[in-house]
């Protein structure tokens, strides 16, 4: 259901959708979800106030998912923690490790276009970026 907002191809079908989405939870008694999907929709569809050749690279992105994957993998060889100390001590080191290394050096998005748009358009009250 919440892939499908995700699949529209502007801004207010999206919302449009979430509302549609709200409505059939509501219709199936799932009144605390419904709740959240309303509320939370506006900022899970940032991305789509930039254009459209930026909004896969924005919404999701390769490096974030690939640390919290090895985040993941280091902190089950581990197992348990003493405290809640060591664990944050173990993350900590593996994000200086990504922003020490070449991962943390590579440029994930070109901004070009972005500054030119900005430029050559006086920014909009409401939406800065279009």
């Amino acid at each position: 259901m919440l892939k499908a907002i995700h699949a529209q191809e502007s801004k207010e079908a999206a919302q449009e959708k979430a509302a549609s989405i709200a409505a059939k939870l509501r219709e199936m008694k799932l009144l605390s979800a419904a709740k959240k999907v309303e509320e939370s929709v506006g900022e899970t569809l940032t991305y789509m106030d930039f254009p459209t050749e930026y909004w896969s690279r924005i919404r999701t992105n390769n490096l974030t998912e690939r640390v919290n994957r090895e985040i993941h993998h280091r902190t089950r060889a581990i197992g348990a923690f003493p405290d809640g100390n060591s664990a944050l001590m173990l993350v900590c080191a593996r994000l200086r490790h990504v922003a020490a290394s070449e991962w943390g050096s590579k440029r994930y998005m070109d901004m070009e276009h972005l500054f030119k748009m900005e430029i050559e358009q006086p920014a909009d009250a409401e939406n800065p970026y279009i």
